[in-house]
């Protein structure tokens, strides 16, 4: 295999890549009446200058300079139902859903809101991310969202 070969391969894989990443996510409601509610898709924020969510149903885009509030907040829920059916044991533990609000000003100027449920794995990348593309800081719903969302 030759150098150009190689350099092309290499090519190839970073595309196929850099089309498939980002954060598995829901949308789980907001303003947004183009989107279904609970429509599971990838959000992603690896564009220099858009936010977006890809989903079978639909595709939007937001202009991060447009994005004016990043908050990140969690459910947590103990596992009530497990712990009858299954063991005592798992009231214990915790089932932690992550949630991400992004508000933004549409093409009119008005402001609109989507609310997605972010995959534990992501949720961190997904802050930092949008952080440094957007220049805002994100808010936390309370200590342990905060605890959570810094690592």
């Amino acid at each position: 295999m030759n150098l150009g070969n190689i350099f092309l391969a290499v090519v190839v894989s970073a595309a196929c890549f850099g089309a498939e990443h980002g954060a598995r996510a829901s949308y789980v409601g907001g303003t947004r009446g183009d989107i279904p509610n609970q429509s599971g898709g990838t959000l992603q924020v690896i564009d220099e200058q858009y936010m977006v969510f890809y989903s079978k149903h639909s595709s939007v885009r937001v202009p991060y300079e447009k994005i004016s509030i990043i908050e990140y907040g969690l459910k947590v829920d103990r596992r009530y139902a497990m712990a009858a059916l299954i063991s005592p044991v798992f009231i214990l533990s915790k089932k932690r859903e992550h949630f991400l609000t992004v508000v933004f000003a549409d093409d009119r100027g008005r402001e609109q809101a989507m609310i997605f449920k972010v995959a534990k794995g992501d949720i961190r990348a997904m802050l930092v991310s949008l952080e440094a593309r957007t220049g805002r800081k994100v808010q936390f719903q309370d200590g342990e969202a905060r605890k959570a969302g810094k690592g």
